[in-house]
């Protein structure tokens, strides 16, 4: 078995050594990566089979070659480089032998190390432990054979450096593993070792430093602040163990910092002296801002006094400290509420970046503290140092200026909504301040906006007249601007003016909408604005300004319950409105009533999707125009519109809804089609509709209502469709499917409709075999259920001529559907088979003779049936003979 193993192995490398496509290079790599997992190690003693191992072990260090050079060009990545290698050191591992040369275990130990790292690398350091332990192994068995060739105390020792380089690496990479593995006992006990060998290995110092600071992140960023604060101690004391081979004091004090870090977030209490003690010594390794921002957070979380504190701060004005960190240091102090240590540290950074041009920067963050702790007036003092800098040479940088404008405008919103109005202007003057004559900026238009707001409810309408005039000086084609106006002539009561706003606004809401980068919310604003327009004009009572809203807001509204809501507003308005005007405006109202229907008409019809919705639309079109003047289109539209909403409401009545809401549903549609038959009654009379199928869909609307109720009035209705001279056969096809849709059953209503529908397919001068087929079915499925061998005989006899008008038609045609005409073989001969299960033999005989005669009027499927239906109705026919001579012998 093994050999097989070994041979499938061999195949795949040779191949994958030939593969130039990465694809096939990937799958290969796979494959043989699974099979070398199943090939078992080496086996004790010598290997009968030294020539093919030989061949093996060249093919191995092939493969490993291959790899190396592969993984360089990019053609393999890490993880198939790590099972390329995997396979190789696995092969060569089993070509061993039971003494080796120096050199075959020189390569081994070199394999097995690069291999072990290479899964460690990949994440996956527990296939890294078996090869990390044949290197180890490899590494006691060159010892051996180093110092049996050895010649004295000398070679001895070179040996013995030789091999501990090696042992140092592999217990460095069992490290890894283990702290990767979570094995923090096994990980202290390999670096032990390696530190123990340090004193043989000083160049290896620096390395192992590295590797404990490593491992401290990787077990600080788990919260393993115990293990972490470990490694980090210890990358510290090997650190120092000799200063030659040192990675140096920045990483020295950066290690420290990180311990007091894990001291820190371990137990700032417990721990505190040691964390201290830690960036102590990192800021007197190296000084670093990190160092000193990181000491005087400890000592706020430990709850220092603040003569603590301000000797930790005085230390940073002594050397050089970016203007970024002192901020930041302020920042701390301040959040911390150390106000007195952080005002009196902002105060000596402000004086030590007098002349830089972020100074502005200092004042800013003073006046935002300032202002969380509720000093406003020393806020506003601040800001006044600011203006008057401003103006006299000392400009604040873009961007700083910017965030002043936002502290600015926050303040004065925050007094805006506490009705603050006289307030919020005083910061609005400040922003203001900023500003140069004549300037022309987006922002001060919207500044000058909220101003004219804050004077309106100050009832100072003449400062925010100039307010808003500033505004559209600023920003003429903003829709907020022309609310701001809208706004100011609603107040003053000028109707021309405001209604002149609504207009723009509208138009500006409809480009707006129009616009494809506008975000969602911004395509809202046009209506919002419309919206609440339209509500300052009703508490006004200003109902023409009102009505202009509200026509603006129905055309852009997207949401159906809230455009509902508009244009029955618009309606109640507008019909207010008709009552109080004169004759001559009149027409004009009925003009907007009308423009209105036609929208509630276009929105029902969008609204396939939603037939409640739809439904609703259709009824509010139909009120609307009962409004207008009844003319002839007109009546149309309000006919159409209950048409519609019956069908709608029978829609929904036929999903799978409870049966009270379906009663519901289909007693809405009755009323819906009551009003529009009385429509239709006048609308008939005005001219000639002999093509509109308004009366046909009334009969069917009404049917489904009546029947699914089970209302006793279906039975007129009825009486009325029989006396009904041209009926057309499609009605009566559709009353009959009607008649038997749940939850209606009329069996008997049903199959007098179908009889009806059958009649006049057979008056029509040319029929249609394919419809009058599937008529026929119906009826014939209606009076002959399957499944029944008891039928009366009544029921036989009408059954029976239903399939003699189908063998006629048949007979005189070749058109007629061959699948019909096997299903009523079909049906005809299993009739006759439960006749003659029951003893009737007479009646078998019938039936199954007509099954025959419709046996022969099929085509390509004849012979299929002819031979079992021939041979069963000789039977059939063998034991009615039988019978007969029976009773002949009985009657002698």
């Amino acid at each position: 078995m093994e050999g097989v193993r070994l041979a499938a192995v061999e195949g795949l490398l040779r191949e994958l050594l030939r593969e130039e496509a990465p694809a096939r290079i990937a799958a290969l790599t796979e494959e043989l990566f699974r099979e070398a997992r199943s090939v078992p190690g080496p086996p004790d003693g010598a290997s009968p089979h030294a020539a093919a191992l030989a061949q093996v072990e060249e093919g191995a260090i092939s493969l490993w070659n291959w790899a190396v050079t592969k993984h360089t060009g990019s053609v393999v990545n890490d993880e198939q480089r790590a099972k390329l290698r995997f396979v190789a050191c696995r092969l060569v591992c089993l070509c061993e032998g039971s003494d080796p040369p120096e050199a075959t275990i020189r390569r081994q130990i070199l394999m097995s190390m690069k291999t072990g790292k290479g899964w460690i690398d990949i994440g996956k350091p527990d296939l890294a432990d078996e090869f990390l332990e044949i290197a180890m192994s490899s590494i006691e068995k060159l010892y051996v054979k180093l110092l049996e060739g050895s010649d004295g105390e000398a070679d001895i020792h070179v040996h013995k450096a030789d091999v501990e380089k090696n042992l140092f690496k592999v217990l460095s990479y069992q490290a890894e593993s283990a702290v990767a593995q979570g094995d923090f006992q096994k990980a202290v006990t390999c670096v032990q070792r390696c530190k123990d060998m340090l004193m043989k290995l000083p160049k290896e110092t620096c390395y192992l430093s590295i590797l404990c600071y490593n491992f401290g992140v990787e077990t600080y960023e788990l919260k393993r602040y115990e293990q972490s604060s470990f490694w980090l101690s210890q990358s510290y004391d090997i650190g120092k163990m000799d200063m030659k081979y040192s990675h140096g004091k920045e990483m020295q004090a950066k290690v420290l910092r990180l311990l007091a870090t894990a001291y820190f977030e371990w137990d700032c209490n417990l721990y505190l002296d040691r964390a201290l003690k830690a960036v102590s010594l990192a800021n007197q390794e190296d000084l670093h801002p990190a160092g000193f921002f990181l000491k005087v957070k400890i000592l706020l979380k430990s709850g220092a006094s603040d003569e603590d504190i301000n000797s930790a701060v005085a230390e940073f004005l002594h050397h050089e400290m970016s203007l970024d960190f002192c901020l930041n240091a302020a920042k701390l102090l301040l959040e911390h509420g150390r106000e007195s240590v952080g005002f009196e540290f902002l105060k000596s950074v402000s004086e030590r970046f007098e002349s830089s041009p972020n100074h502005g920067r200092i004042t800013l963050l003073h006046i935002e503290f300032l202002l969380q702790s509720k000093r406003e007036l020393l806020a506003k003092q601040k800001v006044e140092e600011i203006i008057i800098g401003y103006y006299t040479g000392k400009q604040l940088l873009p961007e700083a200026l910017n965030r002043l404008h936002i502290i600015l405008w926050d303040m004065a919103a925050k007094h805006y909504e506490a009705k603050s109005y006289s307030e919020a202007l005083h910061w609005y003057n400040y922003s203001v301040s900023f500003y140069t004559p004549g300037q022309i900026d987006q922002n001060l238009a919207k500044l000058q906006r909220n101003m004219a707001s804050c004077y309106l409810h100050l009832k100072q309408v003449d400062k925010a007249k100039e307010a808003v005039k500033e505004a559209e000086r600023c920003d003429p084609n903003s829709i907020f601007t022309k609310f701001s106006v809208y706004k100011i002539a609603v107040m003053e009561k000028d109707t021309n003016k405001a209604v002149e706003a609504v207009i723009e606004m509208g138009k500006l809401a409809e480009k707006s909408s129009q616009h494809e980068d506008k975000l969602r919310g911004e395509e809202n604003t046009g209506t919002n604005l419309l919206s609440l327009a339209a509500q300052i004009a009703l508490e006004n009572e200003q109902q023409v300004v009102a009505i202009k809203a509200l026509e603006y807001l129905a055309e852009h509204l997207q949401d159906c319950r809230q455009l509902f809501a508009a244009l029955k507003c618009l309606v109640r308005l507008t019909l207010s409105k008709v009552m109080a005007d004169n004759e001559e405006k009149k027409d004009e109202d009925i003009n907007s009533m009308l423009t209105y229907l036609t929208l509630a008409w276009n929105l029902a019809v969008q609204l396939r999707g939603c037939p409640g919705k739809m439904r609703d639309f259709f009824l509010l079109s139909f009120k609307l125009s009962q409004f207008c003047p009844s003319d002839k289109a007109v009546l149309i539209a309000q006919k159409t519109c209950l048409l519609m909403a019956a069908a709608v409401d029978l829609e929904m009545g036929r999903q799978p809804v409870p049966p009270s809401e379906q009663a519901e549903l289909l007693s809405q549609a009755l009323q819906h089609l009551q009003a529009c038959k009385e429509i239709w009654k006048i609308l008939k009379l005005t001219g000639d509709f002999a093509k509109d199928p308004t009366d046909t869909l009334l009969l069917l609307y009404e049917f489904e209502a009546r029947s699914k109720l089970n209302d006793p009035a279906l039975h007129n209705l009825m009486e009325s469709v029989w006396e009904q001279p041209q009926i057309e056969v499609k009605t009566l096809e559709i009353i009959a499917s009607l008649a038997m849709e749940s939850p209606a059953r009329y069996p008997v209503l049903c199959k007098k409709a179908l009889k009806s529908a059958l009649n006049l397919h057979r008056k029509q001068t040319v029929i249609d075999v394919e419809k009058f087929s599937k008529c026929l079915h119906s009826l014939i499925n209606l009076s002959l259920p399957t499944g029944l061998t008891d039928l009366d005989a009544c029921v036989l006899q009408e059954a029976w001529g239903y399939f003699e008008d189908g063998l006629s038609i048949i007979s005189s045609t070749d058109a007629y559907p061959e699948m019909e005409i096997l299903w009523l073989m079909t049906r005809a001969w299993n009739t006759g088979i439960f006749q003659h299960t029951v003893g009737k033999c007479r009646e078998a005989e019938q039936w199954c003779g007509l099954g025959m005669r419709f046996l022969s009027h099929l085509g390509s499927l004849k012979k299929t049936y002819e031979g079992h239906m021939t041979g069963l109705y000789s039977e059939v026919l063998d034991k009615l003979d039988r019978a007969k001579g029976f009773l002949s012998k009985e009657q002698e």
